[in-house]
């Protein structure tokens, strides 16, 4: 299991067995979206926020 660390808050997140790159995980102490970058090595960035359209 790998551990990554938290890009907003600084947390000590693992990563569950099975976790792929491209996958948005939670941090469970600031509740910011996470998109794991990379498996190996372990790394996480800020998810990108999704533009909503409003029905328009």
């Amino acid at each position: 299991m790998s551990t990554v660390v938290c890009p907003e808050c600084e947390a000590q997140i693992e990563l569950a067995a099975g976790t792929e790159a491209g996958e948005i995980i939670v941090c469970s102490d600031c509740g910011v979206d996470l998109e794991v970058t990379s498996i190996d090595p372990a790394a996480v960035q800020l998810a990108p926020m999704e533009q909503e359209d409003w029905g328009e």
